[in-house]
């Protein structure tokens, strides 16, 4: 038994028939150092409703509550572990709420009120999707921060930098929307089944103003654009956004033999504003 009168996770994993299911990108972490860890890096809880995503048998959502967390919005479309999670919730009355959902499909504003954080140890097949979708409109957003795992490689394209290889379109609008660090790393022994890859840990911290202020679908052309032919000098590749190329270049002072990857998240936003003006 844990501090909290639960059975430990794998107990709970075999009572209710948990296997991972690999078509729901499941990975379990067991390990109970490395879910308070997570716990940890997104606290402070108080006065915050802590929405994870994709709980399964409850690992984080046991450390959560172990490290203070007052209230859990957690969204969970796996059938099987509702019932475990529902064992969790009666030893924490009123601070564990289960919404058995599809995430991709959660209208996220209707379900939480008040300040609220994100932590989750994402499904791998859906965590580049759900992060689009949080970093889209309306902005500001609901979350006061987001404590997220990925697979490794895409927490490296979250958080490169220009003139490196993992620099994109995603570095690009998350790190306009959001200043962005990489925590830390977890081993893929950690987890059961183990992933093929390493898993690293990252906080979104959300710009109440993103600038240069555009549209963020201006700006998503914009890469679009420039990334979609990362090789071409941005004088070509940025013809298909249907301007005047080197005019638009010239009023952002920015140079049309540079590539996409040279060029700063500002230089994005900057040429995105410019775009909005004339469109």
């Amino acid at each position: 038994m844990s501090g909290d009168g639960l059975p430990p996770l794998r107990e709970a994993i075999a009572k209710y028939g948990l296997g991972a299911n690999k078509a729901l990108g499941q990975n379990f972490l067991f390990d109970l150092n490395l879910t308070r860890r997570i716990a940890r890096a997104a606290a402070p809880f108080a006065g915050f409703t802590i929405v994870e995503i994709g709980p399964g048998p409850g690992g984080l959502t046991r450390a959560l509550l172990a490290e203070g967390a007052e209230r859990i919005i957690a969204v969970e479309r796996d059938e099987r572990a509702i019932p475990a999670l529902a064992e969790i919730a009666s030893a924490y009355p009123g601070k564990l709420k289960v919404h058995a959902a599809d995430a991709l499909a959660v209208d996220w504003r209707s379900i939480v009120s008040g300040p609220a954080k994100l932590v989750a140890n994402l499904p791998y097949n859906i965590a580049t999707p759900l992060l689009i979708g949080w970093l889209g409109d309306p902005w500001p957003p609901w979350y006061e921060s987001m404590t997220l795992m990925f697979q490794k490689e895409v927490a490296d394209r979250i958080i490169a930098a220009p003139g490196t290889g993992a620099y994109g379109r995603l570095s690009v609008i998350c790190q306009w929307r959001c200043t962005v660090a990489r925590l830390f790393d977890i081993n893929r022994s950690a987890f059961t089944p183990p992933p093929k890859v390493t898993s690293s840990v990252v906080q979104f911290l959300p710009r109440r103003n993103c600038e240069p202020h555009c549209r963020l679908g201006t700006l998503e052309r914009v890469t679009a654009a420039g990334f979609g032919q990362r090789r071409k000098m941005l004088r070509s590749s940025l013809k298909s956004l249907g301007t005047d190329t080197q005019a638009l270049l010239e009023k952002a002072g920015i140079s049309g033999e540079l590539r996409a990857e040279n060029l700063s998240v500002a230089d994005f936003a900057r040429l995105a504003q410019l775009l909005d003006d004339v469109g």
